[in-house]
């Protein structure tokens, strides 16, 4: 596929003083060349495949995990059947240990099955990793839980989320593919449910794109900006920008960082997005057009224009919300919803 331009590299950051409040506030991808290249597990698996694996091992807990299982047929992607009413792979439980054993069994294996662990937390199911494998996000001022991917050559279609995400390429290679939010019509986005991990993604074969089915998608392709990162390198990716991410070896690990910059008690707008499509989208066009505007107003223009005519103790939800503006909002609508 065309993996569209180069994405800006950064190359010799101190790891102990990333800028990341400049690239959040900037809001354009970026790969942080081996701001984790001293992590125990990223030299572990630079002497060996078995030493990352073993590695891993010391710190797995024992808790049951989650896990994708695909068979050789899905060729490492993760997504649906023909018809988009089911996924092509399966949901398993097991211990981690045994899971990278099962990958290890596939290394020789000209068409494996898939195996993928995906965005699990590092303190429930690897305490003590963290000590000797970590962004230092928290020296910064930045609270992000960490979770850890594991898995064979696994495809992760391109989707997005709502946090801002530092990813950081421990073990194997992977290639990012990004896209601005913008992109959303040229990207073809697949069912809200079932989703093959918990985001909607885009429908297209991105190794092998059919254009007839997909005309827009070449569009798309025009604002792709793309990266392989190598182990020890990071790949800085803003919220809700699209990205695909292809691993590139037999055993790859990925550790990631999510976090929001807003407010703790401003709850995520994806459940804003399925009402909206619950009471409007399906309005007459007058109708829509007439609410469109309204959230133009409301919403999506200037944060403070709504209410600035009105005294400030008038103004209630249209004055910048607060923790106890939150919590009586969300007291309000879920009594209407249970109405």
């Amino acid at each position: 596929m065309l993996h569209g331009v180069a994405m800006r590299t950064l190359d010799g950051l101190d790891p102990a003083a990333l800028p990341m409040e400049a690239l959040v506030t900037a809001g354009e991808p970026v790969v942080l060349r081996g701001i984790a290249r001293d992590w125990a597990l990223v030299q572990a698996g630079r002497r060996s495949t078995a030493d990352a694996l073993d590695y891993l091992r010391r710190f797995d807990a024992g808790v049951p995990v989650q896990y994708s299982f695909g068979a050789p047929g899905i060729d490492g992607r993760p997504f649906y059947n023909a018809d988009f009413t089911q996924l092509n792979f399966e949901v398993r439980r097991g211990v981690l240990s045994a899971v990278l054993d099962e990958i290890a069994s596939t290394f020789d294996v000209p068409r494996p099955p898939t195996y993928y662990v995906a965005s699990l937390l590092i303190e429930r199911a690897l305490p003590g990793f963290a000590r000797d494998n970590d962004a230092g996000l928290a020296a910064l001022g930045i609270s992000a839980s960490a979770s850890i991917w594991i898995g064979n050559r696994v495809t992760a279609s391109c989707h997005f989320d709502t946090p801002d995400n530092l990813a950081c390429c421990a073990v194997g290679r992977r290639r990012f593919t990004l896209f601005p939010p913008e992109q959303i019509d040229n990207l073809y986005p697949g069912p809200l449910e079932p989703t093959p991990g918990g985001q909607v993604v885009s429908v297209v074969d991105f190794e092998q794109p059919d254009f007839d089915r997909h005309p827009r998608f070449r569009e798309a392709l025009a604002s792709a900006q793309s990266a392989v990162l190598e182990p020890g390198d990071a790949i800085f990716i803003p919220s809700m920008w699209w990205h695909h991410v292809r691993s590139l070896e037999p055993f790859n690990v990925l550790v990631n960082y999510w976090w929001r910059s807003s407010p703790a008690f401003l709850t995520s707008p994806l459940p804003a997005l399925q009402h909206a499509m619950w009471a409007l989208r399906d309005l007459p066009e007058r109708e829509k057009q007439a609410w469109a505007k309204i959230f133009e107003y409301y919403v999506f223009g200037p944060a403070a224009r709504a209410g600035q005519h009105l005294p400030e103790a008038a103004r209630g939800e249209l004055a910048p919300f607060d923790e106890t503006q939150a919590r009586r909002v969300r007291a309000q609508l879920l009594g209407r919803l249970n109405r």
